[in-house]
């Protein structure tokens, strides 16, 4: 039986303040939380309404009491947030940057766009919304135990690159990206969903991109989401690859 003080613990781990706070998340659902434990992530405690190893097992009543989905998925789990160790780019790696996204969905979509195209490094401003926050997680499908998140200033964390290393953004006055030469290695910048990348970043692209409109006609879509836009961006660095 789950106890007043796991529910309260539980329920305020909604609130970013809190996690950081307890230094713990949550994750919910077989596939998440066995992803997440199958990376060598620590389960705090781990719930579930049938039998799962190591797990405490509740009724469907009281997981509906913890749960932040409308329709819960029979395992949640209250995991430690991890130390991040990284602090800059690894030599001759692919990574993301993502500078302001805000949408909780966004977030957790290309955290799982990263996984899918073996980036492992995403560097986020520390005005991106919280990786942790339940609706990320819950995004990421899983991913989020395969991608190592690092909140950073992301304008001093590029400014002390070497000025050769490749920073590459999508940008309206870029390049078309499927006639730039593209490496292996370097950071890809994504910006905020409204405003794009900031302009105190926008100094430090040497690699500016353009992922083309190929609409005919007056009447088309003014942008891309920042999550279609990563999938398209990765997508051309791998294929070059």
């Amino acid at each position: 039986m789950i106890s007043k003080n796991q529910i309260k613990l539980i329920r305020s781990l909604e609130m970013k303040k809190n996690r950081k706070q307890n230094g713990l998340f949550v994750a919910e659902g077989p596939k998440v939380v066995g992803d997440l434990l199958q990376a060598g992530y620590h389960a705090k405690m781990l719930f579930a309404t049938r039998e799962y190893p190591h797990a405490e097992l509740i009724t469907a009543d009281e997981l509906h009491r913890i749960s932040f989905l409308q329709h819960p998925q029979e395992v949640l789990a209250v995991f430690e947030i991890p130390l991040n160790a990284m602090s800059a780019p690894a030599e001759h790696q692919l990574c993301l940057a993502l500078d302001g996204v805000q949408d909780p969905g966004n977030l957790g979509t290309i955290i799982r766009i990263a996984d899918w195209f073996g980036i492992s490094h995403i560097f986020c401003s520390t005005d991106t919304v919280d990786a942790y926050n339940p609706k990320v997680v819950q995004a990421t499908m899983g991913s989020l135990a395969h991608v190592q998140i690092v909140y950073t200033d992301l304008v001093e964390l590029v400014g002390n690159l070497p000025p050769s290393y490749p920073v590459y953004g999508t940008l309206l006055d870029g390049e078309n990206i499927y006639e730039q030469e593209l490496s292996a290695e370097g950071i890809i910048v994504m910006g905020n969903e409204g405003n794009g990348i900031s302009q105190a970043l926008r100094p430090h692209i040497n690699r500016r991109l353009l992922i083309p409109d190929f609409h005919v006609g007056a009447l088309r879509a003014e942008s891309l989401n920042v999550a279609i836009a990563t999938a398209i961006t990765c997508s051309e660095f791998r294929r070059r690859k």
